[in-house]
């Protein structure tokens, strides 16, 4: 998180700010950020988490953070069908960091394998704001 605080990215990571859903205060945490096809996507590989619980609660509303420049964006959650495209270019670039979070499944896993863990890892599109 050091690195993405002071401007280095790591293969797309990101500090991610959003309100609590009781404080009202920022929260950060540290996540990573795909760029597929054009889009941006958050995946929770650790699953329905803080994180996930305060932007759902937000109404997609973040930003994100690389240094001091801070990007808002909303966010639309997938649904579990538009997750497996999603879900097989996010392990396939950070199998090594998140894999032991997927039971197993990987970027070369079927669809339907893919499809079988997808309700346990919400993901969401970005939109610039």
């Amino acid at each position: 998180m050091l690195s993405t605080r002071i401007g280095l990215s790591l293969w797309g990571s990101r500090v991610l700010e959003v309100r609590g859903r009781t404080s009202g205060e920022i929260r950060r945490v540290p996540v990573n950020l795909l760029d597929l096809d054009g889009q941006q996507y958050l995946v929770s590989a650790r699953g329905h988490g803080q994180w996930v619980r305060n932007v759902r609660a937000a109404g997609g509303e973040l930003s994100l953070v690389l240094g001091r420049r801070r990007t808002g964006y909303q966010a639309v959650e997938l649904t579990d069908e538009e997750k497996v495209p999603v879900l097989r270019a996010y392990l396939a670039k950070w199998k090594a960091e998140v894999g032991v979070f997927f039971d197993g499944v990987g970027p070369d896993s079927t669809d339907e394998e893919l499809a079988r863990i997808a309700p346990r890892h919400p993901a969401f599109v970005l939109t610039r704001r």
